[in-house]
């Protein structure tokens, strides 16, 4: 079992449990899945950078991304319908806590200028999505074959009924919120 899953039965569902008053352990919120998802408009004129980037998503994650594709045409952007533009990994279980694990006590700091994680990224049901500016941070990517910095897209889906109970948690877990 991971340190992160340890810390939420031993110290979160209790803390939760008081706080929110809830009556039975399966009220408390939990979560669900980490989806890390990498859009990438250039790879329209250069696929390479695809290549590169499920290269990347697969150290950063463990496991292998899959290619997500243009669902309609845009001219002015020359896409066509069916063109790859980017990847993404959904993270269940053991992944999700140490994929967790590693943000918060590796990924985070190592961001420049790093004073914590905004508290208002909520989406009004308990999900939280952090944005990332480039991959560089994390440690599993070899600087040496990074051409282009890719931005990142770090969503956590909990079973929380709103934003409250959802900051409560990932707060618990140690997400470094701003004061």
């Amino acid at each position: 079992m991971s340190v992160l899953k340890d810390k939420y039965v031993n110290e979160v569902v209790p803390a939760l449990t008081k706080q929110f008053g809830y009556r039975n352990c399966m009220q408390v919120p939990r979560l669900e899945k980490v989806v890390l998802n990498m859009g990438l408009g250039d790879a329209v004129q250069n696929i390479k950078i695809l290549d590169s980037a499920v290269e990347e998503m697969a150290a950063i994650s463990g496991q292998k991304p899959v290619i997500t594709r243009a669902r309609k045409s845009i001219a002015s952007f020359k896409l066509r319908e069916g063109m790859p533009i980017g990847c993404m990994v959904t993270l269940r279980q053991e992944r999700m806590y140490e994929f967790l694990e590693r943000l918060i006590a590796v990924v985070l700091p190592r961001i420049r200028d790093f004073k914590g994680i905004s508290g208002k990224a909520f989406d009004g049901r308990g999900n939280y999505t952090l944005g990332l500016r480039d991959q560089m941070v994390f440690p599993e990517v070899d600087l040496e074959k990074v051409d282009v910095a890719k931005g990142m897209n770090v969503v956590v889906v909990t079973t929380a009924k709103n934003d409250e109970e959802g900051k409560a948690l990932l707060t618990l877990l140690g997400f470094p919120f701003r004061k």
